[in-house]
Formats: C-alpha cells, sequence, structure tokens
C-alpha cells in the first residue's frame, strides 16, 4: 500500500473538528493534510463536506505525486503507466515542445499497452491543446488519430472519470461533437462527482457553447475541489471566456487578465481580451494584445480561427469574429 489517509476526530461542546491527513508509505512524506469544522448539529451534511472536499483534493495531489515519483525512476524500467505519467507532467508545462514530448510518451506507452486507456485520451488532449494555440502543424492523419484513441479510450475505460473527460474533451475540440461530450462528461460526473478536472472542462464546454451561468456554475465547484491544481489557470480562463458569452466584456477583461498572469501563454485568455477590449472600442489595447497572441500564433488568421473554433457556438463565434477583426486580424 503505497498511500494511506488517516485523520481524527474531536468535540467541543456542540462543535466537531476533523482532520485528515494523506502519507507517502514508502517515505512518511505528508501529501496533503487540512481540517474541517462544523457543528454537531449538522453531523450528516458536514460528513457529505468533509467526504467531497477530501476527494477532490487528493485526486490531484496523488497525481502530482505520483508524476515526480515517475520522473525520478530510471528510464530503463519505466511501465505505461509511467510514460503516461511523465507525458502528463510535460504537458502541464504548456509549450510547444512539452506538449510534443507528451505527445511522443503517451505513443510509446501504447506501444507497450495498446489497450491503455488513459495514454490514447492522453494523445487527444495533448493535440487538442496543440491545436488550441497554433503549436506545430497537424496533419489530418494527428486529427484523425487523436479522435480514433479518444473513441478507443471511451469504448475500453467504463470507470476512470479523467479518462473519460480527456477523451470527451479531445471529441469535442477535434471533432465537434458537442452532444456526445455532454454525455460523456456527465458519465464521468456520475462516476465521480469530485472529479475537478471533469468538472472544469465541462464548465469550458458550457462557455464555448454561450452557456456562461453553467459555465462558471462549473468552474467555480471545480475551483473548490482544486484550489491550487496544476491547472488552476484555467479556471479563470473559463470564467473570462463565459463573461465575454455574456458580453460583460470588463469582466472578461479582468479573468483574462487573472489567467494570463498565472499562464502568460494561454492563447485564450489571449483571444478573450482582444475581443472583448475591442467591442469596448478599446483598439490600441486590442492591438496590443493581437501582437502578444500572434507571437504565440503567428499563422493565425479569421478564416484560420473559424475552422478552429467550428466547436464555438455560431453566435458566440461571431462576437469573436468581430473582435478579432476589429483589432486587425486578417482575413486569411
Amino acid at each position: 500500500m503505497r498511500y494511506v489517509l488517516e485523520g481524527s476526530v474531536r468535540k467541543a461542546g456542540n462543535r466537531v473538528r476533523i482532520t485528515g491527513q494523506l502519507i507517502d508509505t514508502t517515505t512518511g512524506a505528508h501529501i496533503w493534510a487540512d481540517l474541517f469544522d462544523g457543528a454537531l448539529d449538522d453531523i450528516f451534511e458536514l460528513q457529505d463536506q468533509v467526504a467531497s472536499n477530501v476527494a477532490g483534493a487528493i485526486e490531484p495531489k496523488l497525481r502530482q505525486t505520483e508524476i515526480e515519483r515517475a520522473s525520478r525512476k530510471p528510464t530503463a524500467n519505466l511501465t505505461a503507466y509511467d510514460l503516461y505519467l511523465r507525458a502528463l507532467a510535460q504537458s502541464y508545462r504548456f509549450t510547444e515542445e512539452g506538449l510534443a514530448e507528451a505527445v511522443v510518451l503517451t505513443r510509446q506507452a501504447l506501444a507497450l499497452d495498446p489497450s491503455y486507456a488513459p495514454a490514447a485520451a492522453m494523445v487527444g488532449w495533448c493535440r487538442a491543446l496543440q491545436r488550441v494555440q497554433g503549436w506545430g502543424a497537424l496533419s489530418d492523419q494527428d486529427i484523425g488519430e487523436a479522435c480514433r484513441l479518444a473513441r478507443q479510450a471511451l469504448e475500453a475505460e467504463r470507470d476512470d472519470a479523467e479518462t473519460i473527460w480527456q477523451a470527451a474533451r479531445t471529441l469535442f475540440y477535434l471533432a465537434g461533437e458537442a452532444a456526445m461530450a455532454a454525455a460523456a462528461f456527465d458519465r464521468a460526473l456520475a462516476l465521480n462527482p469530485n472529479a475537478a478536472h471533469a468538472w472544469l472542462f465541462r464548465g469550458n464546454i458550457h462557455a464555448l457553447r454561450n452557456q456562461p451561468e453553467a459555465a462558471i456554475e462549473a468552474t467555480e465547484r471545480a475551483r473548490r475541489l482544486s484550489p491550487f491544481d496544476p491547472l488552476a489557470f484555467h479556471y479563470a480562463g473559463n470564467i473570462a471566456i463565459a463573461h465575454l458569452a455574456a458580453r460583460r466584456f470588463e469582466q472578461a477583461i479582468e479573468w483574462a487578465d487573472r489567467a494570463l498572469h498565472d499562464q502568460p501563454r494561454l492563447v485564450a485568455a489571449m483571444r478573450v481580451k482582444i475581443a472583448a477590449n475591442a467591442h469596448l472600442g478599446r483598439l490600441d489595447k486590442a492591438r496590443a494584445e493581437l501582437s502578444r497572441m500572434l507571437a504565440i500564433y503567428p499563422k493565425v488568421t479569421i478564416a484560420g480561427f473559424r475552422d478552429v473554433a467550428h466547436y464555438v457556438a455560431p453566435e458566440f463565434l461571431e462576437l469573436y469574429v468581430t473582435g478579432l477583426r476589429l483589432a486587425g486580424l486578417p482575413e486569411g
């Protein structure tokens, strides 16, 4: 047994305090700890709160610990699981080189175990990020492979929420299968209602499909479950997109700035700032942000964005396109 969750309960009058900690049994290191206070009158509500928070917090912490363990392991002893974890670590770098290396590692994992669903889903996750960021010229073959592997993962994996949402997001972004993706996210969250990443990217889909309030609600739930997640910059990015969809341009800019503070290479947040500033008539600011985006995604045009963003709700896509055009993005 590699990890142990232990805790204690203390009572004072009508108050109760529950503590919990997760320990790596191989090193004795404390990976996570937290405490929860509540009233005995609401003990069952407190019990549900503790269970939800513990499950939501432990999952990303365990994943990060496993990534670090795999990174320390000698290359000669790698298994498909370790290669998958290394790929995950590379994807968390959120760089062009990191995503390319993640694809290489996941393919190595699949060479060892062609039925390994998490690695199959991970290929598509990386390809979707590459396409959205404009990192690397993806061929039709690359996209076709990513979608095929995502479908393979969905068919093979019935119990892992992480694999299911990754595959669903791939098919949403690369194949535009919005209804299928929504159903798969429902499945992932039925399996694990505390899966922070599933809530996060369900919120992303809500935002892009012009459902801003549902997007914010899902994203805030993800943030409560995993406030220090490696993907936490997407929280602010989602909310920025949602405010843009709702035509709340000032709030969209504010949240886009928060996302870019945490991840300066996030093209989606830059695009929100460009469009929101343009719709507010602040063309100098829109053009300045466009220059920053073009430094990362130099070949993007209006036509190219339309092609990539086929998954965005039509009325929302036109709001984006109008803003990008006002800022000076070429038609292509």
